[in-house]
């Protein structure tokens, strides 16, 4: 293994990436200059993260150049990538072909055919559902639950009063009730302005409609009317721009209002209607086999998106390209509104290693972990059966090397765990300072590496696409590019795909803001913001994978 990590490390200064019988290049290392100054067609809009950053000046993952040169007439074996989200829309047009199918389970007879817990379990498992087909929509935020559990031995208590667990677990109390009480004082905060704005608008539209009666208040006649008087013109522009924002903070009450009655309620429990011991990974009979989400446009879109990028078909003209169509989904349901809980995600991964996954996709992210052991021994798991887990690096702009973030590989901010993790920040399509997206969660020893996660174009419900942004589709691009690898150098190892991954980046010689990108700009160099200093590249990992597979192959021979 050393031998290999050290090829990987000079392969990674080498811009080429290849031996010297190598008749490709690898997409070089990059300094500003690039940047494509006229606006993007459609088609680079929809597939910019395909482009190369040096032929078509755009920071994608050169998998167009791929797929024309490296992987023309190829076709690998098929990788099952185990996705953990919400319930995914298992039949749109662009990914129905790609949902996996478990062959040792009898469809809908109600029985444990293959005795591994989950019944009829056939396109996955939904453990935030019931035998009775109810679902947890909506969750509490981790720090709620922290709060509710620990409240009655600790609150009102002083910190010298404990000491060892017990003293961990009041520090993680008084953390939760700080953010806790943050939050909820922004919320009502938020509220209350958007309430006001209402009673603004209702207001204006009675008295002006006393300075005209009978008048029409609709946008387009308020726009009209011909005003002399000062104030009253100044009232009715106001009540333009009110009424334009009502369809929004009409929305925006009802997400506040979600925050009061459920994320940050603590009387609210979404886990009541499992009916199992959430502090006991040993009771996993809960849950059912509906893994599908319904048609509603406005319901659990995230696993689609996600699942869009990953694997939609490359060889239908209907919609989009995924990265690889030599995949399986899994879809497995861990994600409601609000924070996963940590038992339903180590089991979760658990499923997915036992069911032969290769690789999981999580693009979730909290800042609270009540059983982070439970997630960390599911890692081991993972790296044991040699299965990668691909994570995203969350949206809240912040140093990931000073903010708590699960799920993570690395304990109490000291050493990593597992060596089959990657954490995922999200990078745009412009080559200058706006590099990293504005939202991503950064860290030089949290974050591994970048990919494309700005106005990504994927897939939507009821047969639909549109763009999404954040580190949650940044991840699926790497977990995309980790199965093209897995596909085609099946004799690798998860270990050796992440490290491929990772130095076969394209790096970046300029500075770019730090998130979040104000007007007042914090300059840094790229490669401050991860461990890598990269953005990924499909061309360059697969060129590297090749060179190591051979050589994994040769010394394979010679002992033989």
């Amino acid at each position: 293994m050393k031998s290999i990590l050290l090829y990987i490390v000079l392969c990674s200064v080498i811009l080429g990436c290849t031996s010297s019988k190598s008749t490709i290049k690898a997409s070089p290392n990059v300094t500003a200059g690039f940047m494509k100054n006229e606006a993007l067609t459609t088609e680079e809009k929809q597939h910019w993260h395909f482009k190369d950053i040096y032929t078509d000046s755009i920071p994608g993952i050169s998998l167009d150049k791929a797929y024309t040169t490296l992987l023309k007439g190829k076709k690998g074996d098929t990788i099952i990538v185990a996705v953990l989200d919400m319930r995914i829309h298992k039949n749109h047009e662009d990914i129905k072909d790609f949902i996996w199918t478990n062959t040792d389970e009898i469809p809908n007879n109600g029985i444990d055919d293959e005795h591994n817990g989950y019944i009829d379990d056939i396109h996955g498992w939904n453990f935030l559902g019931n035998s009775k087909g109810e679902q947890a929509y909506r969750a509490n935020f981790e720090y709620v639950r922290i709060i509710r559990k620990f409240k009655a031995k600790f609150d009102g208590k002083k910190r010298e009063e404990f000491e060892g667990k017990s003293l961990e677990n009041f520090d993680e109390y008084l953390r939760a009730k700080k953010v806790y009480n943050e939050d909820l004082k922004y919320t009502k905060r938020k509220l209350s302005s958007l309430k006001y704005k209402q009673i603004r608008k209702n207001f204006l539209e009675q008295n002006i409609l006393k300075e005209l009666p009978n008048s029409s208040l609709s946008v387009d006649a308020l726009k009209n009317l011909k005003i002399t008087d000062k104030k009253l013109a100044n009232n009715i522009k106001l009540l333009i721009q009110l009424k334009k924002d009502s369809v929004k903070d009409a929305f925006d009450i009802e997400l506040e209002k979600r925050y009061l009655d459920f994320y940050l309620n603590e009387e609210f429990n979404e886990r009541l209607i499992m009916g199992d011991d959430i502090n006991n990974l040993d009771d996993k009979t809960y849950g059912n086999n509906n893994v599908t989400s319904d048609n509603s446009t406005s319901s659990h879109t995230h696993a689609i998106k996600v699942a869009g990028i990953i694997a939609a078909n490359r060889n239908n003209k209907i919609g989009i390209k995924g990265i690889t169509n030599q995949v399986k989904i899994m879809p497995i349901a861990i994600s409601p509104y609000g924070d996963e809980q940590d038992k339903d995600m180590a089991l979760g991964i658990r499923y997915a290693v036992d069911n032969g996954a290769k690789i999981i996709n999580i693009s979730s992210s909290k800042k609270f972990s009540i059983h982070e052991e439970w997630v960390f021994n599911a890692l081991r798991y993972a790296e044991k059966n040699d299965v990668l887990v691909v994570t995203s690096a969350g949206n809240e702009a912040e140093n990931l090397d000073f903010i708590q973030n699960y799920p993570d590989d690395t304990e109490n901010k000291n050493y990593e765990i597992v060596n089959n993790f990657i954490k995922v920040g999200a990078s745009t399509h412009q080559l200058n300072e706006s590099l990293i997206h504005y939202t991503s969660n950064y860290g030089k020893e949290s974050v591994d590496i970048f990919a494309p996660g700005k106005n990504i174009y994927t897939t939507y419900p009821n047969n639909n696409y549109d763009y999404s942004s954040g580190t949650s589709y940044a991840s699926p691009i790497v977990t995309g590019v980790a199965a093209l690898i897995r596909s085609n150098y099946p004799n690798l190892s998860a270990t050796e795909v992440k490290e491929i991954i990772i130095n076969s980046g394209v790096e970046i010689k300029w500075s770019v803001s730090k998130p979040p990108n104000t007007n007042n700009k914090d300059l840094v160099p790229f490669s401050s913001l991860s461990k890598s200093g990269k953005i990924v590249n499909a061309y360059n990992a697969l060129l590297l994978a090749e060179e190591i597979s051979k050589k994994k192959k040769k010394k394979r021979k010679k002992k033989k």
